[in-house]
Protein backbone atom coordinates (compact mmCIF):
# COMPACT_ATOMS: atom_id res chain seq x y z
CA UNK A 1 0.00 0.00 0.00
CA UNK A 2 1.21 2.97 -1.28
CA UNK A 3 1.84 5.94 1.96
CA UNK A 4 0.01 8.89 2.45
CA UNK A 5 2.80 11.83 1.48
CA UNK A 6 3.38 14.62 3.80
CA UNK A 7 1.55 17.69 2.73
CA UNK A 8 4.32 19.62 4.35
CA UNK A 9 7.20 17.48 3.20
CA UNK A 10 5.49 17.93 -0.43
CA UNK A 11 5.57 21.78 0.08
CA UNK A 12 8.90 22.03 1.13
CA UNK A 13 10.04 19.85 -2.15
CA UNK A 14 7.90 22.14 -4.27
CA UNK A 15 9.32 24.74 -3.08
CA UNK A 16 12.82 23.51 -3.38
CA UNK A 17 12.61 22.93 -6.76
CA UNK A 18 11.35 26.42 -7.71
CA UNK A 19 14.16 27.83 -6.06
CA UNK A 20 16.34 25.74 -8.25
CA UNK A 21 14.33 26.41 -11.29
CA UNK A 22 14.25 30.39 -9.81
CA UNK A 23 10.76 29.96 -10.64
CA UNK A 24 8.28 30.52 -7.96
CA UNK A 25 5.03 30.53 -7.88
CA UNK A 26 2.49 32.66 -5.57
CA UNK A 27 2.04 31.02 -2.32
CA UNK A 28 -0.91 31.18 0.59
CA UNK A 29 -0.05 32.80 3.84
CA UNK A 30 -0.74 29.34 5.96
CA UNK A 31 1.89 27.72 3.51
CA UNK A 32 4.58 29.70 3.98
CA UNK A 33 4.16 29.85 7.95
CA UNK A 34 3.79 26.15 7.43
CA UNK A 35 7.03 26.01 5.36
CA UNK A 36 9.09 28.60 7.70
CA UNK A 37 7.77 26.25 10.79
CA UNK A 38 9.13 23.17 9.04
CA UNK A 39 12.63 24.62 8.06
CA UNK A 40 12.72 25.64 11.99
CA UNK A 41 11.73 22.09 13.38
CA UNK A 42 14.47 21.01 10.80
CA UNK A 43 17.25 23.62 12.16
CA UNK A 44 17.61 24.32 8.11
CA UNK A 45 17.53 28.15 9.14
CA UNK A 46 19.15 29.46 5.88
CA UNK A 47 16.20 27.94 3.60
CA UNK A 48 13.97 29.76 6.75
CA UNK A 49 15.04 33.26 5.85
CA UNK A 50 14.61 32.14 2.32
CA UNK A 51 11.04 31.26 2.50
CA UNK A 52 10.69 34.29 4.43
CA UNK A 53 12.03 36.75 1.73
CA UNK A 54 9.42 35.24 -0.65
CA UNK A 55 6.55 36.03 2.40
CA UNK A 56 8.22 39.92 2.15
CA UNK A 57 7.70 39.90 -1.25
CA UNK A 58 4.11 38.12 -1.84
CA UNK A 59 2.29 39.31 1.46
CA UNK A 60 4.33 42.67 2.20
CA UNK A 61 2.36 43.74 4.73
CA UNK A 62 1.98 40.52 7.22
CA UNK A 63 3.26 41.09 10.45
CA UNK A 64 3.33 37.47 11.05
CA UNK A 65 6.40 37.05 8.48
CA UNK A 66 8.28 39.61 10.70
CA UNK A 67 7.65 38.36 13.62
CA UNK A 68 8.74 34.84 11.98
CA UNK A 69 11.68 36.34 11.13
CA UNK A 70 12.64 37.03 14.66
CA UNK A 71 11.69 33.60 15.62
CA UNK A 72 14.70 32.17 13.24
CA UNK A 73 17.23 35.23 14.56
CA UNK A 74 16.17 33.64 17.78
CA UNK A 75 16.86 29.78 17.49
CA UNK A 76 20.04 30.95 15.94
CA UNK A 77 20.75 32.54 19.20
CA UNK A 78 20.98 36.34 17.63
CA UNK A 79 18.50 38.00 20.69
CA UNK A 80 19.84 41.41 19.89
CA UNK A 81 18.77 41.59 16.29
CA UNK A 82 15.45 39.28 17.34
CA UNK A 83 14.15 41.95 19.32
CA UNK A 84 14.77 44.94 17.12
CA UNK A 85 12.63 42.95 14.67
CA UNK A 86 9.72 42.67 16.73
CA UNK A 87 10.21 46.33 17.27
CA UNK A 88 9.48 46.65 13.72
CA UNK A 89 6.59 44.21 13.79
CA UNK A 90 5.60 46.08 16.50
CA UNK A 91 5.19 49.38 14.82
CA UNK A 92 3.06 47.72 11.76
CA UNK A 93 0.72 46.11 14.44
CA UNK A 94 1.90 46.78 18.20
CA UNK A 95 -1.48 44.42 18.67
CA UNK A 96 -0.42 41.36 17.51
CA UNK A 97 -0.11 39.13 20.35
CA UNK A 98 2.72 37.09 18.73
CA UNK A 99 5.10 40.23 19.08
CA UNK A 100 5.19 39.74 22.92
CA UNK A 101 5.19 36.12 23.39
CA UNK A 102 7.90 35.85 20.86
CA UNK A 103 9.52 38.78 23.10
CA UNK A 104 8.57 36.82 26.67
CA UNK A 105 10.18 33.51 24.60
CA UNK A 106 13.65 35.52 24.12
CA UNK A 107 14.13 36.92 27.52
CA UNK A 108 13.53 33.76 29.05
CA UNK A 109 16.05 32.62 26.83
CA UNK A 110 17.96 35.39 28.47
CA UNK A 111 17.82 34.82 31.94
CA UNK A 112 15.13 37.37 32.04
CA UNK A 113 12.58 35.91 33.65
CA UNK A 114 10.19 39.24 35.21
CA UNK A 115 10.48 40.85 31.41
CA UNK A 116 9.45 37.65 30.52
CA UNK A 117 6.18 37.70 32.28
CA UNK A 118 5.57 41.08 31.74
CA UNK A 119 5.70 39.85 28.30
CA UNK A 120 3.57 36.90 28.14
CA UNK A 121 0.93 39.48 30.26
CA UNK A 122 0.96 41.56 27.57
CA UNK A 123 0.40 38.31 25.19
CA UNK A 124 -2.58 37.82 27.02
CA UNK A 125 -4.07 40.71 26.64
CA UNK A 126 -3.79 40.47 22.83
CA UNK A 127 -5.69 37.43 22.77
CA UNK A 128 -3.01 35.28 22.05
CA UNK A 129 -4.63 31.53 23.77
CA UNK A 130 -4.36 31.79 27.59
CA UNK A 131 -3.81 28.54 28.40
CA UNK A 132 0.16 29.19 26.66
CA UNK A 133 -0.18 32.63 28.26
CA UNK A 134 -0.60 30.86 31.98
CA UNK A 135 1.67 28.07 31.27
CA UNK A 136 4.51 30.33 30.22
CA UNK A 137 4.47 32.75 33.41
CA UNK A 138 4.48 29.40 36.02
CA UNK A 139 7.33 28.36 34.07
CA UNK A 140 9.28 31.40 34.74
CA UNK A 141 8.06 31.60 37.81
CA UNK A 142 9.34 28.13 38.41
CA UNK A 143 12.81 28.72 36.71
CA UNK A 144 13.38 31.56 40.12
CA UNK A 145 12.29 28.72 42.24
CA UNK A 146 8.53 30.19 43.11
CA UNK A 147 6.81 27.41 42.49
CA UNK A 148 4.34 27.95 44.80
CA UNK A 149 3.39 31.13 43.11
CA UNK A 150 3.36 29.02 39.83
CA UNK A 151 0.56 26.70 40.51
CA UNK A 152 -2.25 29.23 40.34
CA UNK A 153 -0.96 29.90 36.95
CA UNK A 154 -0.50 26.07 35.59
CA UNK A 155 -3.99 25.70 37.41
CA UNK A 156 -5.95 28.21 35.38
CA UNK A 157 -3.96 26.41 32.12
CA UNK A 158 -5.28 23.54 32.74
CA UNK A 159 -8.85 24.25 33.20
CA UNK A 160 -8.56 26.25 29.72
CA UNK A 161 -7.05 23.22 28.33
CA UNK A 162 -7.63 19.59 30.22
CA UNK A 163 -5.55 17.80 27.78
CA UNK A 164 -2.35 20.02 28.38
CA UNK A 165 -0.25 17.26 29.34
CA UNK A 166 3.09 19.59 29.94
CA UNK A 167 0.88 22.07 32.28
CA UNK A 168 -0.06 18.60 34.64
CA UNK A 169 3.76 17.50 34.20
CA UNK A 170 5.15 21.33 35.78
CA UNK A 171 2.15 21.30 38.00
CA UNK A 172 3.12 17.75 39.41
CA UNK A 173 6.56 19.23 39.89
CA UNK A 174 5.79 22.61 41.22
CA UNK A 175 3.47 20.60 43.88
CA UNK A 176 6.05 18.58 44.91
CA UNK A 177 9.00 21.61 44.93
CA UNK A 178 6.55 23.79 47.03
CA UNK A 179 5.60 20.46 49.33
CA UNK A 180 1.98 20.89 48.64
CA UNK A 181 2.13 17.17 49.11
CA UNK A 182 -1.82 17.40 50.47
CA UNK A 183 -3.55 20.39 48.01
CA UNK A 184 -1.87 18.14 44.68
CA UNK A 185 -3.84 14.78 46.37
CA UNK A 186 -7.01 17.02 46.37
CA UNK A 187 -6.58 18.70 42.85
CA UNK A 188 -5.71 15.06 41.00
CA UNK A 189 -8.33 13.37 43.09
CA UNK A 190 -10.62 16.07 41.61
CA UNK A 191 -9.17 16.03 37.40
CA UNK A 192 -9.36 12.07 37.67
CA UNK A 193 -12.92 12.62 38.90
CA UNK A 194 -13.59 14.84 35.81
CA UNK A 195 -11.42 12.65 33.70
CA UNK A 196 -11.70 9.41 34.64
CA UNK A 197 -10.15 7.54 31.41
CA UNK A 198 -7.33 9.77 31.61
CA UNK A 199 -4.53 7.58 31.86
CA UNK A 200 -2.11 11.45 32.99
CA UNK A 201 -4.27 10.46 36.07
CA UNK A 202 -1.34 8.92 37.45
CA UNK A 203 -0.13 12.24 38.63
CA UNK A 204 -2.38 11.25 41.47
CA UNK A 205 -0.56 8.27 41.98
CA UNK A 206 3.01 10.40 42.29
CA UNK A 207 1.23 12.85 44.86
CA UNK A 208 0.07 9.53 46.77
CA UNK A 209 3.88 8.28 46.98
CA UNK A 210 5.21 11.60 47.82
CA UNK A 211 2.71 12.02 51.04
CA UNK A 212 3.31 8.06 51.93
CA UNK A 213 0.08 6.74 50.59
CA UNK A 214 1.85 3.80 49.07
CA UNK A 215 -1.36 1.53 49.07
CA UNK A 216 -3.35 4.12 47.67
CA UNK A 217 -0.74 5.31 44.99
CA UNK A 218 -0.56 1.57 43.78
CA UNK A 219 -4.60 1.87 43.16
CA UNK A 220 -3.81 5.09 41.09
CA UNK A 221 -1.51 3.48 39.11
CA UNK A 222 -3.25 0.04 38.40
CA UNK A 223 -6.06 2.43 37.37
CA UNK A 224 -4.04 4.47 35.03
CA UNK A 225 -2.56 1.12 33.53
CA UNK A 226 -6.21 -0.32 32.58
CA UNK A 227 -6.47 2.79 30.64
CA UNK A 228 -3.70 2.45 28.91
CA UNK A 229 -1.70 -1.40 29.85
CA UNK A 230 1.65 0.58 27.69
CA UNK A 231 1.46 3.17 30.37
CA UNK A 232 5.41 1.99 31.14
CA UNK A 233 5.78 5.20 33.52
CA UNK A 234 2.76 4.00 35.42
CA UNK A 235 4.35 0.53 35.64
CA UNK A 236 8.12 2.36 36.93
CA UNK A 237 6.21 4.43 39.86
CA UNK A 238 3.69 1.66 40.68
CA UNK A 239 7.13 -0.26 41.39
CA UNK A 240 8.09 2.90 43.59
CA UNK A 241 5.39 2.53 45.65
CA UNK A 242 5.57 -1.11 46.16
CA UNK A 243 9.27 -0.37 46.92
CA UNK A 244 7.97 1.84 49.53
CA UNK A 245 5.47 -0.83 50.99
CA UNK A 246 8.54 -3.54 51.18
CA UNK A 247 6.97 -5.49 48.24
CA UNK A 248 9.86 -5.94 46.95
CA UNK A 249 9.22 -9.38 44.44
CA UNK A 250 6.04 -7.07 43.33
CA UNK A 251 8.20 -4.31 42.85
CA UNK A 252 10.50 -5.90 40.72
CA UNK A 253 7.49 -7.51 38.85
CA UNK A 254 6.51 -4.31 38.05
CA UNK A 255 9.81 -2.01 37.19
CA UNK A 256 10.41 -5.62 34.56
CA UNK A 257 7.03 -4.94 32.81
CA UNK A 258 8.62 -1.41 31.88
CA UNK A 259 10.63 -2.98 29.33
CA UNK A 260 7.75 -4.25 27.44
CA UNK A 261 7.10 -0.87 26.43
CA UNK A 262 10.16 0.61 25.97
CA UNK A 263 13.94 0.25 26.13
CA UNK A 264 16.26 -0.73 28.50
CA UNK A 265 16.68 1.88 31.41
CA UNK A 266 20.08 2.05 33.93
CA UNK A 267 17.28 3.74 36.19
CA UNK A 268 14.86 1.09 36.25
CA UNK A 269 18.23 -1.84 36.72
CA UNK A 270 19.26 0.11 39.30
CA UNK A 271 15.66 0.10 41.44
CA UNK A 272 15.40 -3.54 40.57
CA UNK A 273 19.09 -3.92 41.99
CA UNK A 274 18.01 -1.87 45.06
CA UNK A 275 15.04 -4.56 45.87
CA UNK A 276 17.33 -7.02 45.38
CA UNK A 277 19.82 -5.42 48.07
CA UNK A 278 16.63 -4.76 50.77
CA UNK A 279 16.12 -8.71 50.41
CA UNK A 280 19.89 -9.33 50.97
CA UNK A 281 19.78 -10.98 47.99
CA UNK A 282 23.19 -9.38 46.72
CA UNK A 283 24.57 -11.41 44.02
CA UNK A 284 21.38 -10.38 41.96
CA UNK A 285 21.52 -6.41 43.39
CA UNK A 286 25.53 -6.32 41.89
CA UNK A 287 23.82 -8.43 38.41
CA UNK A 288 21.00 -5.51 38.09
CA UNK A 289 23.57 -2.59 39.29
CA UNK A 290 25.90 -3.65 36.74
CA UNK A 291 23.78 -3.50 33.98
CA UNK A 292 22.69 -0.06 34.27
CA UNK A 293 26.47 1.12 34.90
CA UNK A 294 26.74 -0.69 31.19
CA UNK A 295 23.79 1.42 29.96
CA UNK A 296 24.94 4.40 31.53
CA UNK A 297 28.20 4.40 33.21
CA UNK A 298 27.61 7.69 34.43
CA UNK A 299 24.86 6.64 37.08
CA UNK A 300 26.87 7.25 40.60
CA UNK A 301 24.48 5.30 42.29
CA UNK A 302 25.11 2.19 40.39
CA UNK A 303 28.40 2.33 41.02
CA UNK A 304 27.94 2.96 44.91
CA UNK A 305 25.46 0.44 45.47
CA UNK A 306 27.90 -2.02 43.72
CA UNK A 307 30.43 -0.75 46.27
CA UNK A 308 28.47 -1.10 49.29
CA UNK A 309 27.01 -4.68 48.25
CA UNK A 310 30.90 -5.61 47.96
CA UNK A 311 31.29 -4.47 51.38
CA UNK A 312 28.32 -6.45 52.54
CA UNK A 313 30.13 -9.72 51.10
CA UNK A 314 33.33 -8.77 53.52
CA UNK A 315 35.18 -8.01 50.09
CA UNK A 316 35.52 -4.34 51.13
CA UNK A 317 39.26 -3.99 48.82
CA UNK A 318 37.07 -4.18 45.45
CA UNK A 319 34.09 -2.31 46.77
CA UNK A 320 36.10 0.71 47.56
CA UNK A 321 37.22 1.09 44.10
CA UNK A 322 33.36 1.24 42.83
CA UNK A 323 32.84 3.96 45.47
CA UNK A 324 35.72 6.26 44.94
CA UNK A 325 34.10 6.23 40.40
CA UNK A 326 31.10 7.12 42.77
CA UNK A 327 32.38 9.62 43.97
CA UNK A 328 34.20 10.92 40.98
CA UNK A 329 30.96 11.35 39.34
CA UNK A 330 28.94 13.11 42.28
CA UNK A 331 31.87 14.43 44.19
CA UNK A 332 29.92 16.51 46.20
CA UNK A 333 27.73 14.24 47.22
CA UNK A 334 27.65 14.23 51.21
CA UNK A 335 26.01 10.93 51.75
CA UNK A 336 28.65 9.03 49.37
CA UNK A 337 31.89 10.79 51.29
CA UNK A 338 30.18 9.37 54.67
CA UNK A 339 30.20 5.72 53.19
CA UNK A 340 33.36 6.30 51.91
CA UNK A 341 34.66 7.38 54.67
CA UNK A 342 32.85 4.70 57.50
CA UNK A 343 34.76 1.95 54.55
CA UNK A 344 38.11 3.56 55.19
CA UNK A 345 37.68 3.90 58.98
CA UNK A 346 36.89 -0.46 58.59
CA UNK A 347 39.90 -0.48 56.53
CA UNK A 348 41.86 0.91 59.28
CA UNK A 349 42.57 3.91 56.47
CA UNK A 350 42.06 6.50 59.57
CA UNK A 351 43.72 9.62 57.88
CA UNK A 352 41.53 8.90 54.20
CA UNK A 353 38.46 7.98 56.93
CA UNK A 354 39.19 11.64 58.43
CA UNK A 355 39.21 13.26 55.37
CA UNK A 356 36.50 11.67 54.13
CA UNK A 357 34.21 12.97 57.11
CA UNK A 358 35.86 16.62 57.08
CA UNK A 359 33.98 16.93 53.35
CA UNK A 360 30.58 15.40 54.96
CA UNK A 361 31.35 18.25 57.62
CA UNK A 362 31.69 20.80 54.86
CA UNK A 363 29.02 19.45 52.73
CA UNK A 364 26.25 18.91 54.98
CA UNK A 365 27.06 20.81 58.99
CA UNK A 366 23.17 19.84 59.63
CA UNK A 367 23.77 16.10 60.04
CA UNK A 368 24.44 15.44 63.53
CA UNK A 369 25.47 11.94 63.13
CA UNK A 370 28.58 12.83 61.23
CA UNK A 371 29.70 15.40 64.05
CA UNK A 372 29.84 12.39 66.34
CA UNK A 373 31.46 9.53 64.22
CA UNK A 374 34.04 12.38 63.26
CA UNK A 375 34.61 13.01 66.68
CA UNK A 376 34.79 9.10 67.97
CA UNK A 377 37.41 8.38 64.88
CA UNK A 378 39.56 11.12 66.50
CA UNK A 379 38.56 9.93 70.10
CA UNK A 380 39.49 6.38 69.03
CA UNK A 381 42.90 7.95 67.98
CA UNK A 382 44.07 9.36 70.65
CA UNK A 383 43.38 12.89 69.35
CA UNK A 384 40.82 13.41 72.41
CA UNK A 385 41.08 17.42 72.37
CA UNK A 386 40.44 17.46 68.45
CA UNK A 387 37.79 15.15 69.06
CA UNK A 388 36.07 17.72 71.91
CA UNK A 389 36.68 20.42 69.27
CA UNK A 390 35.23 19.01 66.56
CA UNK A 391 31.63 17.91 68.88
CA UNK A 392 31.99 21.76 70.25
CA UNK A 393 31.56 22.84 67.16
CA UNK A 394 28.85 20.26 66.46
CA UNK A 395 26.81 21.48 69.35
CA UNK A 396 26.97 25.08 67.96
CA UNK A 397 24.89 23.40 64.43
CA UNK A 398 22.97 21.54 67.03
CA UNK A 399 22.66 22.90 70.52
CA UNK A 400 19.56 20.64 70.96
CA UNK A 401 20.99 17.38 70.69
CA UNK A 402 21.33 15.47 73.81
CA UNK A 403 23.51 12.79 71.90
CA UNK A 404 26.09 15.49 71.44
CA UNK A 405 26.17 16.47 75.21
CA UNK A 406 26.23 13.41 76.36
CA UNK A 407 29.16 12.11 74.08
CA UNK A 408 31.26 15.41 74.99
CA UNK A 409 30.81 14.78 78.54
CA UNK A 410 32.27 11.33 78.25
CA UNK A 411 35.04 13.37 76.39
CA UNK A 412 35.60 15.91 78.98
CA UNK A 413 35.75 12.72 81.52
CA UNK A 414 37.77 11.48 79.88
CA UNK A 415 40.42 13.98 79.74
CA UNK A 416 39.73 14.74 83.33
CA UNK A 417 37.99 18.04 83.08
CA UNK A 418 34.75 16.59 85.35
CA UNK A 419 33.18 19.99 85.85
CA UNK A 420 33.05 20.99 82.36
CA UNK A 421 31.63 17.23 81.79
CA UNK A 422 28.99 17.52 84.67
CA UNK A 423 28.07 21.00 82.87
CA UNK A 424 27.17 18.94 79.52
CA UNK A 425 25.72 15.79 80.93
CA UNK A 426 22.88 18.16 82.96
CA UNK A 427 22.58 19.51 79.62
CA UNK A 428 22.01 16.23 78.05
CA UNK A 429 19.90 14.83 80.57
CA UNK A 430 17.41 18.34 80.53
CA UNK A 431 17.10 17.43 76.84
CA UNK A 432 16.49 13.96 76.82
CA UNK A 433 16.92 11.78 80.04
CA UNK A 434 16.14 8.99 78.33
CA UNK A 435 19.00 9.02 75.86
CA UNK A 436 21.71 8.91 79.11
CA UNK A 437 22.54 5.25 77.91
CA UNK A 438 24.40 6.92 75.01
CA UNK A 439 26.88 7.92 77.74
CA UNK A 440 26.92 4.36 79.00
CA UNK A 441 27.56 2.41 75.37
CA UNK A 442 30.03 5.06 74.87
CA UNK A 443 32.32 4.89 78.53
CA UNK A 444 30.55 1.85 80.21
CA UNK A 445 32.93 2.05 83.01
CA UNK A 446 31.31 4.92 84.22
CA UNK A 447 28.34 2.67 85.65
CA UNK A 448 30.42 1.70 88.04
CA UNK A 449 31.27 5.44 88.89
CA UNK A 450 28.46 6.28 92.05
CA UNK A 451 28.65 9.87 91.84
CA UNK A 452 27.19 9.55 88.13
CA UNK A 453 24.90 7.46 88.66
CA UNK A 454 23.47 9.33 91.28
CA UNK A 455 24.15 12.56 89.34
CA UNK A 456 21.95 10.87 86.40
CA UNK A 457 18.82 9.22 89.17
CA UNK A 458 18.37 12.92 90.18
CA UNK A 459 16.92 13.83 86.84
CA UNK A 460 15.21 11.15 86.74
CA UNK A 461 11.59 12.38 87.68
CA UNK A 462 12.58 15.60 86.88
Amino acid sequence: MKEDNNPVEELAKRFEEMQRNQAFGFFEEDDLEDLIDHYMRARHYKKAFHVLEISRIQHPFSVLFVVMKAQVHMHLGENQIALDVLGQAEAIDPSFGEIHFTRGSIFSQMGLPEKAISCYEKAGECEEPLDEVNFCIACELGNMGRYAESIPFLRKALKLNPDYDQALYELAFAFEMASQHDKAIEYFEHYTDLRPYSSPGWYLGVSYSRSGLFEKAVEAYDYAILIDEKFSSAYFNKGNALAGMQKYDEAIASYRETFKYEDNDAGTFYFIGECFERKEEFDQALIHYNKAIRLNPQLADAWMGMGVILDQQNRLSEGIHYVKKALELEVNNAQFWYIFGEMEHKRGFFEEAAGAYRKVIELEPENADIWLDFSRLQFEQENVKGAVETLAEGIKYHPSSAEMNYRMSGYLLSLGKKQDAMGFLQQGLQLDYAKHTELFEFLPQLRDNAGIMQFIETYRAV
